[in-house]
């Protein structure tokens, strides 16, 4: 009778130390994303909605379901562009396409006798999602360095070598991802997010940086922010806008992502203390005050996701829009009702502010996403492109009054 127990005890105790290292082995392969994820049912089915593995067929994109503002109307640019996400375009009319996590892809989509085709220039890349595009060369940011292609538009069948602009860069995956822009001072803006879903981190991050387009006289412009993947600047007083995504698994409707305006150099807009400028963080905010924080312009939604956003400068949309931002909105993953998977503009208030309402819609369809926009760019004559990495597709917007 000991002796059963005493075998009980020890199977017993060889199971805890069992559970405990598995335990810890699942822990360890926590991917970034789900740190502080709640153990509940609903919580741990949650996880980012991926991009199809293969392009959706142009004849099976959801473009008759986008809704639009009267006069305005949507049609397929381009398809078959695995995970397409930034969008810039080159001098010869080019239009450069970045991925992310599902391609690793840098593509072109060019004019080939009256019809688009879609090049791949390079592939087995590092989370490239930031390009920018800048007197005939092509800049290309990952997690950890900027290159630049040089005469790229005269080179698409084979690109030149990259050459390297910083490398300097911390090179983590979350929240690693670039957005890239040269701004109206000459300099190139790139952005640093924090290493986690929540956390304090050391000065390498949670900053947006400027530095000069050979990597030298780096800057800090903004502060206090967690993950910028979209801004612009203002076409009139060249003010810097950003969109900021908040911190995630704090609850289904907070905290709201945030469309921010940089009114002077080395603003600090809060993260990790305060999100959306209204509550300090339940973990790390203790002792702290908002008031202490720049404010959002406008809150974006919960888990909204802002992403790619632009000021348009086009004549063919009605002058309403003129200079006011076109913001895509991926959608949330980590809210049980969907919503959002859209496009909406933001017109500034000349006192730091702005309103916001609809434009782009009707990508939701019960509880599921049809697309996800990811990035808007103007057009040369005036079109508005939108990118949706869920389809691997460009949607064209045009006006043209009539309805």
């Amino acid at each position: 009778m000991k002796l059963a127990i005493a075998w009980r005890g020890i199977a017993a105790a060889s199971l805890t130390l069992f559970a405990a290292s598995t335990l810890a082995q699942q822990a360890a392969e926590e991917p970034f994303w789900a740190k502080g994820r709640p153990k509940t049912d609903t919580a741990m089915k949650m996880a980012p909605v991926p991009a199809f593995p293969i392009p959706t067929a142009a004849d099976q994109l959801p473009v008759a379901k986008i809704k639009l503002p009267p006069g305005f109307k949507a049609e397929v640019w381009a398809s078959g562009i695995l995970d397409a996400r930034g969008l810039r375009q080159g001098d010869k009319g080019t239009v450069f396409v970045s991925s992310l996590f599902v391609a690793g892809k840098l593509y072109a989509v060019v004019d080939n006798g009256g019809k688009r085709e879609v090049k791949t220039l390079a592939e087995k890349l590092f989370l490239p999602n930031g390009i920018e595009f800048h007197k005939g060369s092509l800049y290309l940011a990952t997690p950890k360095d900027i290159v630049r292609y040089d005469n790229i538009e005269a080179n698409l069948d084979k690109l030149p070598a990259p050459v390297m602009v910083y490398d300097k860069l911390p090179g983590d995956v979350p929240h690693g991802w670039k957005f890239i822009k040269i701004g109206p001072d000459g300099k190139l803006y790139v952005p640093v997010g924090a290493p986690c879903n929540i956390c304090e981190s050391d000065d390498r991050y949670t900053r947006i940086f400027r530095m000069n387009l050979d990597g030298s006289g780096v800057e800090v412009v903004a502060q206090g922010m967690r993950n910028t993947v979209g801004f612009d600047f203002h076409p009139k007083t060249g003010d810097l806008w950003f969109g900021d995504n908040q911190r995630d698994w704090l609850s289904e409707d907070l905290p709201e992502d945030e469309l921010n305006h940089v009114a002077k150099m080395g603003e600090h807009f809060g993260f990790p203390y305060c999100h959306s400028g209204d509550f300090a963080d339940p973990e790390l905010g203790w002792g702290k005050s908002c008031a202490d924080y720049k404010k959002p312009a406008v809150k974006l939604g919960a888990h909204m996701a802002p992403l790619g956003m632009r000021f348009y400068t086009g004549k063919m949309f009605p002058a309403k829009y003129q200079n006011a931002m076109f913001i895509a909105r991926h959608g949330p993953w980590n809210r049980t009702q969907k919503y959002g998977a859209d496009v909406v503009v933001a017109w500034p208030d000349g006192k730091g502010g702005a309103k916001i309402e609809p434009f782009l819609t009707g990508l939701v369809e019960n509880n599921q996403y049809l697309g996800r926009p990811a990035d808007v760019m103007v057009m040369k004559d005036g079109s508005l492109l939108v990118s949706d990495d869920h389809n691997g597709a460009i949607y064209r917007i045009s006006y043209s009054g009539k309805k």
